[in-house]
């Protein structure tokens, strides 16, 4: 059996918790305490991280781990980042201004992003239908990057399974081309 390493990664209330909960096959390690930040209504944030287990059919784990969304706790996400083989973005497009959010992440993470896969994932698009997606694409493409971008609503397992099984077919693709 073989582990594996996925870092999620948003804003605050952008459901990085709950995206790891759908799908964990055990109860979520957290780490939430009473939300202080009057500019988000959420009663709880995580301030270490969120953890969880997902089974693949073959048996192999992969080791779910959700960073902090404040960027008061950004010296974290080195760490957490630390042997990940890929990272999931999260944002909610009912925020003033999501792609700039997207955007926080894809710069503080780019470092791993220049030889990481990574996929995003858009929540709260069937109510906040902009931007839309085109718009996280084109700017992902100004910081020099080409990820997908999906639509999640992160209470459905569905929707997290096809972001992880998005973020593993780059991987598969980035090991086919490492080895020609």
């Amino acid at each position: 059996m073989t582990e594996y390493k996925i870092l999620f990664t948003g804003t605050m209330g952008a459901g990085k918790t709950t995206a790891i909960s759908s799908v964990s096959d055990t109860p979520t390690v957290v780490t939430d305490v009473a939300n202080n930040d009057s500019s988000v209504a959420k009663e709880r944030t995580t301030v270490g991280l969120d953890f969880g287990l997902l089974t693949l059919d073959s048996g192999d784990r992969i080791r779910l781990f959700g960073t902090p969304g404040q960027e008061r706790f950004s010296f974290l996400w080195d760490i957490l980042a630390k042997n990940a083989l890929g990272i999931i973005i999260l944002t909610d497009n009912s925020r003033p201004d999501p792609v700039q959010d997207m955007l926080v992440y894809v710069d503080g993470f780019a470092e791993q992003l220049s030889r990481l896969p990574c996929a995003v994932g858009v929540g709260r698009t069937e109510s906040h239908s902009s931007p839309n997606l085109d718009d996280y694409s084109e700017a992902l493409s100004q910081r020099g990057f080409v990820f997908p971008v999906l639509p999640v609503d992160v209470r459905r397992r569905e929707d997290v399974v096809l972001l992880i099984d998005t973020l593993l077919s780059q991987l598969e693709t980035f090991i086919l081309m490492e080895n020609r």
